[in-house]
């Protein structure tokens, strides 16, 4: 019974939309019957147009993530390091945080094109705060007596940081990191609206177009699945990576 539980509602909402169907309850234009879009699932994945699109959303976003890795990480690190610099740092990151990423578009648009630079620019500015932020409070909220003791035994600033500061704000960075994949995940179809030719919401939108809501539905389903595979694999990498971090986790406003 344990195992079923976290399935629960997922089983009753498929049972009210398959009764639903059945009876005629829903409008079959606007709420496909299931066995429809299962129907439409399985086409798109034997033609390959699926395959085709989860594969191109999927690197557009591990690139994304990547470079979003690569300056949240640093720049995070540096000002949880000194503290004398969040005066500098909060008030115009604390701007930026606020502005959705959509919003920025039309801007990315007239300074990349239309091209893959503005879609990772999407994808970027929504991984970048979660890693940034939970990086820098967890390389500040590092205990003090830990970097004393350090002191003590002579290690160099160096050395402290890789051997102190770092794993101490592991677990604060794994939260981060995870958050960070979540948003830039999240921003897929947003960044897929940028004139885009192939990816998960250029599917979702050209079906909206076409009026598909079967495969608009399956769009939808894929990212969703898709997203909590990731989520899976990310927590199973850091239980065997990193076993001490399995329990404690840090939240931060993002």
């Amino acid at each position: 019974m344990d195992r079923i539980k976290p399935y629960l509602i997922v089983l009753l909402l498929v049972i009210v939309w398959t009764i639903g169907s059945l009876f005629d309850l829903f409008d079959v234009y606007l709420i496909p019957p299931p066995w429809k879009v299962v129907s439409t699932a399985w086409k798109l994945i034997l033609n390959g147009v699926l395959i085709r699109h989860v594969a191109t959303s999927f690197s557009r976003v591990m690139v994304g993530f990547a470079i979003t890795i690569c300056l949240a990480l640093p720049m995070g690190v540096l000002v949880g390091l000194h503290k004398g610099s969040r005066a500098i740092w909060e008030p115009p990151l604390n701007f930026m945080r606020h502005i959705p990423p959509l919003a920025t578009m039309p801007m990315l648009i007239l300074w990349f094109g239309i091209g893959e630079p503005a879609k990772l620019a999407i994808i970027i500015l929504s991984g970048f705060f979660p890693v940034f932020l939970n990086t820098a409070s967890g390389v500040s909220n590092c205990d003090p007596k830990l970097i004393e003791v350090g002191k003590t035994l002579g290690h160099e600033p160096l050395d402290r940081l890789v051997r102190i500061i770092l794993p101490a704000a592991i677990p604060s960075i794994l939260v981060g990191l995870q958050l960070g994949i979540g948003y830039s995940w999240r921003s897929l179809v947003g960044a897929e609206l940028l004139a885009a030719a192939s990816g998960l919401g250029y599917m979702i939108i050209e079906a909206e177009q076409l009026s598909r809501p079967d495969t608009v539905i399956v769009g939808i389903l894929t990212i969703g699945l898709l997203g909590l595979l990731i989520d899976v694999v990310f927590n199973y990498a850091c239980s065997r990576l990193m076993p001490w971090c399995r329990e404690e986790k840090i939240y931060v406003q993002d």
